[in-house]
């Protein structure tokens, strides 16, 4: 029976700092080379570009480069393209072309994320956001006027719900932290690369209750790249193709407020429809953490335990350590490796299914499952990888 699986095989990753003064197109066009030279491809052999959420004007820095720019640059001939905000989280930019080389439109899509939101702060004039027209415009009109300014006050209603109604404590969630930090400390691309206590954690200042400084991702300027390939085109490659067992994407409703649980737990209970793998089977888990308590709720959607049990699972960290049952955010995440929207874990997951993480390899086995997701609030992809 013909091979009709999408496969990751490159993958790259820029230099990952704050208020770079590289280029985002320029870092961009390096993870490209990374993840083409690990694969053994040259623009020649890519034949679709895929990003989420294309050049976006709206803050600056936030996505400064599109496909156009990528296809120009390397001279590629591209049978597929697509970058849009419309879609169910940045890593829809890696289901659109799994999609893409199933149906047969492209061989080698290259999938990318560039943020530039650290110097396209620090530097505006260069990077300036376009202001809306006249007042607030789209869903920000009905949060702006109650304070709720950023994703930290939006996360910070589940977070404090699940206190409430399941008994989550700050030490619990401050698990999270604490696990990133000490991987983190192991990866040599991390952007902070120190450990922290959990008394460290606890007495840090508050952003918005409960969540701490700590809880929070911080801005990065970084391009993470991620080669799809069709079952065809893998057969090319000189690295490790890591096989796309399954995905699934939920938006469920735009918006933050009147619902009861993040799109996480859709993407993640249906993700194990398209899938003869079950929970028990992943060996790692690389899971969003744009903010510690979206862990959680990825905890508790992918079914590592029941809803509301997401706290106790953590409790103490043992389980979720590089050694422990389920290891989670071996990088670091985002609160220690640095914000690459989603793509970091993808990354960081084909690292440890082919062996490759250095120190922060996880102990207990070599792996041969894991899943890898992005998204909070009403965006959610789930993906799960195996290299079988």
């Amino acid at each position: 029976m013909a091979d009709n699986n999408a496969y990751i095989t490159g993958i790259g990753m820029s230099e990952v700092g704050q208020k770079l003064t590289r280029h985002p197109l320029l870092l961009t066009l390096d993870a490209i080379r990374e993840a083409m030279a690990e694969a053994g491809l040259t623009p020649a052999d890519i034949d679709g570009v895929s990003t989420w959420p294309g050049a976006l004007a709206i803050t600056p820095g936030v996505s400064p480069v599109s496909c156009e720019s990528v296809i120009e640059a390397l001279g590629i001939k591209a049978h597929y393209y697509s970058g849009g905000p419309e879609m169910p989280s940045q890593l829809g930019a890696i289901t659109n072309a799994a999609a893409a080389v199933k149906a047969g439109l492209a061989r080698h899509i290259i999938c990318f994320r560039t943020v530039y939101e650290a110097a396209g702060r620090a530097r505006p004039h260069e990077f300036p956001a376009i202001p809306p027209t006249k007042g607030l415009d789209g869903f920000m009109q009905w949060l702006m006027p109650y304070g709720a300014y950023s994703a930290a006050n939006w996360v910070a209603q589940y977070a404090t719900r699940h206190m409430h109604y399941y008994g989550l404590t700050r030490e619990q969630l401050g698990m999270i932290a604490v696990n990133g930090r000490r991987n983190g400390a192991l990866n040599p691309r991390s952007l902070v690369r120190e450990a922290i206590t959990l008394d460290q954690y606890m007495e840090q200042r508050p952003i918005s209750t409960p969540l701490c400084l700590f809880d929070c991702d911080r801005f990065t300027d970084a391009s993470t790249v991620i080669i799809v390939s069709s079952a065809d085109g893998a057969k090319d490659v000189k690295c490790t193709p890591i096989r796309i067992a399954a995905m699934s994407n939920s938006l469920e409703t735009w918006t933050w407020d009147q619902t009861e649980f993040m799109a996480a737990y859709g993407a993640g209970k249906r993700l194990w429809e398209f899938t003869d793998y079950k929970p028990k089977d992943v060996d790692v888990a690389e899971l969003y953490d744009g903010f510690s308590f979206l862990t959680l709720t990825w905890l508790e959607g992918l079914g590592f335990c029941d809803i509301g049990d997401a706290g106790r699972f953590i409790e103490g960290g043992h389980r979720i350590a590089l050694d422990g049952e389920l290891p989670i955010n071996t990088n670091g995440g985002q609160i220690s490796a640095g914000r690459l929207h989603g793509f970091g874990f993808v990354h960081e997951a084909v690292t440890q299914l082919r062996g490759l993480g250095g120190e922060r390899q996880i102990k207990k086995k070599q792996p041969k499952v894991a899943v890898s997701t992005a998204g909070g609030g009403p965006l959610a992809t789930a993906l799960l990888l195996a290299n079988d």
